[in-house]
């Protein structure tokens, strides 16, 4: 008997401002889930108010990943003249650990690249911790490359990290 496994379908939606309360849900969830993958600390931002998680629209655009309706990743994009020819700056990504291997992080930088032009996303650099081989793998195998040394952390001290940058392909496969 075979067992055949359907892809699922990987919506990525671009959160509009009143939304605001799924990036809330998603950010906490990947803090309380991964502490260790980023800078952020869910004591810290659970307290946040309404105003505070409105006001990180200003600066950032955020894309939620879904399926079946159930929110399961997330991402940042910032507009800015990066580190080793960066258009924009990647932050927070994270996927649910029951979702991964699903391709939800090929959808969100699909959804990067699909919209590069008009966005500025031509040029995508991003921050990985050193010592989080898993996550490296991840983005290497969406085109990213390592540049330049590891940096020392300020927020971590003891812990080291290194940018990676690639650029908007039409060849990531959707």
């Amino acid at each position: 008997m075979h067992h055949v496994t359907m892809p699922v379908e990987v919506v990525v939606t671009q959160l509009p401002i009143e939304q605001w309360q799924r990036l809330r849900d998603l950010r906490l969830r990947s803090l309380k889930e991964n502490p260790e993958a980023f800078g952020g600390v869910f004591e810290i931002e659970e307290v946040k108010t309404e105003t505070e998680w409105r006001s990180k629209f200003e600066k950032l655009v955020y894309l939620a990943a879904s399926i079946d309706g159930n929110d399961v990743g997330l991402m940042s994009i910032e507009v800015l003249d990066g580190d080793h020819g960066a258009t924009c700056w990647v932050g927070g990504c994270w996927t649910d650990s029951r979702f991964r291997g699903q391709g939800v992080l090929r959808a969100l930088f699909g959804f990067v690249d699909l919209h590069a032009n008009d966005n500025g996303w031509q040029r995508q650099g991003l921050g990985v911790w050193a010592d989080n081989f898993t996550a490296i793998a991840a983005y290497e195998a969406l085109g990213f490359a390592a540049t330049g040394e590891q940096k020392a952390s300020d927020r971590q001290p003891g812990r080291f990290y290194i940018h990676m940058v690639r650029d908007a392909t039409a060849q990531i496969n959707r």
